[in-house]
């Protein structure tokens, strides 16, 4: 019996297949945007080596998106430079046009030309190939994205996740050494979101283009990204691989902004500090410093029916698909503990568990 892969089942084309870029080096140095009035960017700084993809991570307001239209030219900077292969592209009073920078810009709401074609969309950046040319390779960048065969459609005709291939086969098509997406993921709905992303990274890693991606959700930052840069104010907070800022936050608000935590106000005494789960080693703070025990909701905390412990009881419990997520009040805590794990029918509400702590897990800041 014959099978189908995934990626034909999701729609997509052939892996493999998208054109390859030669891909840039891209550089922010302590670059500064204000905009009505208001410090956007900040002495923004941040290196990107070729075919490498970085998320900028951070919340509403943190300058995502504008590191983004200056990296692509077209915002204008107040201070700092910005290069790509070496050569300033950004200086105050002075900004390259996007025309000739090399990059590839797939805005957040598509920005497709509602009047043209999907074949007319692609190769509309395409134009100094000649029309031969251009139609060769806009065929291919929309083959990739299972779009081949609806050349003469009009993008009302496409669903939202065909409007999204369509933004990228349209971004690809020219080969440029940079790419650049903004929130790419944001408008689908939960079902699609996973494959479209899964896709899109294989595209981008075929294209081998230096590549940022703006995002606010963590998870989806940890999946895509070779690096995670963490805005704050303008500013780079932290930047690294997914595992190290993820297990190592700089600060207190790195760590909330990636998961929910259970903060356990303490005290440093003989290098330790005392938890109603038992006493936990922290390292880097001196006798008598506040600091602040913070626990995830996955992996720090395994609940019990019984044996040793620190007892507790369930006081809220929501079923997931194939995982609990519970709320479990420990004395001497002023608010519950949260927990996830795989669902489990003998946890209920109102049920008296027993909690052991994974010490290697933990996290301990200095309390703010």
């Amino acid at each position: 019996m014959s099978t189908v892969d995934d990626t034909e089942r999701a729609g997509w084309g052939p892996r493999g297949t998208a054109g390859v870029s030669f891909a840039s080096t891209l550089a922010f140095d302590a670059v500064s945007v204000r905009l009505g009035g208001r410090q956007v960017l900040d002495g923004f700084s941040l290196s990107l080596a070729p075919g490498e993809i970085v998320c900028l991570l951070g919340d509403s307001g943190s300058g995502k998106s504008t590191a983004l239209r200056v990296a692509a030219g077209i915002q204008a900077i107040d201070g700092g430079t910005v290069r790509i292969n070496d050569r300033a592209v950004s200086v105050p009073g002075r900004t390259l046009s996007p025309d000739r920078r090399g990059i590839g810009l797939m805005f957040q709401d598509f920005a497709l030309f509602p009047h043209l074609s999907l074949l007319g969309n692609v190769s509309f950046g395409l134009r100094r190939l000649g029309r031969v040319a251009a139609n060769r390779q806009a065929h291919a960048a929309l083959k990739r994205v299972g779009l081949d065969g609806r050349e003469h459609d009009f993008p009302h005709r496409l669903s939202g996740g065909q409007q999204q291939r369509l933004a990228l086969a349209r971004t690809i098509a020219p080969r440029p050494g940079i790419l650049m997406l903004d929130e790419p993921f944001s408008s689908l709905d939960a079902r699609l979101r996973e494959t479209v992303r899964d896709e899109t990274l294989a595209v981008l890693r075929e294209t081998h283009a230096t590549t940022i991606i703006v995002t606010h959700d963590p998870e989806e930052a940890m999946v895509v990204g070779d690096r995670i840069a963490l805005l704050r104010h303008g500013r780079v907070a932290q930047v690294a691989r997914a595992a190290e800022i993820y297990n190592h936050p700089i600060d207190l608000d790195a760590a909330r902004f990636f998961s929910p935590l259970s903060e356990i106000p303490s005290r440093v005494a003989s290098g330790m500090a005392d938890t109603p789960f038992g006493r936990v080693a922290v390292v880097g703070f001196a006798e008598g410093d506040p600091v602040i025990i913070a626990l995830r909701p996955v992996g720090v905390l395994d609940m019990q029916m019984a044996g040793q412990g620190t007892p507790g009881r369930i006081v809220s419990k929501h079923e997931a698909i194939g995982v609990d997520i519970c709320e479990v009040q420990v004395a001497g805590l002023d608010r519950p503990v949260g927990i996830r794990q795989r669902s489990d029918p003998k946890f209920t509400v109102g049920s008296d568990v027993f909690l052991t702590l994974n010490p290697e897990h933990i996290l301990v800041f200095g309390a703010l």
